[in-house]
């Protein structure tokens, strides 16, 4: 897959306040840029955790579900667009769906 925007989950490890979240977000990076989904039951397969919603959005637990990730997936051109990245109480102030 075809990450866009890295440099959101950069600006986001490099806060100090979420450092631990380093780790995480850079497998979670290196594991995506080798996958080949090509349908949500794909994803699901690989991060159970995961939830699916509409319109390609998935949300992903980070760092043993203390951060979110959730990306716009675009299965037919291989693009995963980083839409937000946060602390679930920022998740919880946003729209997964439209953000």
């Amino acid at each position: 897959m075809r990450i866009m925007k890295r440099s959101t989950l950069q600006k986001f490890w490099d806060n100090p306040q979420h450092a631990d979240s380093e780790g995480p977000l850079k497998a979670w990076y290196l594991e995506t840029k080798k996958a080949q989904w090509r349908n949500p039951a794909e994803v699901k397969q690989k991060h159970q955790n995961a939830s699916i919603l509409t319109n390609g959005r998935v949300v992903f637990n980070i760092a043993g579900n203390k951060y979110r990730l959730v990306v716009k997936i675009h299965y037919n051109t291989g693009i995963v667009y980083i839409r937000f990245v946060g602390t679930h109480k920022e998740y919880d102030g946003i729209d997964a769906e439209t953000v």
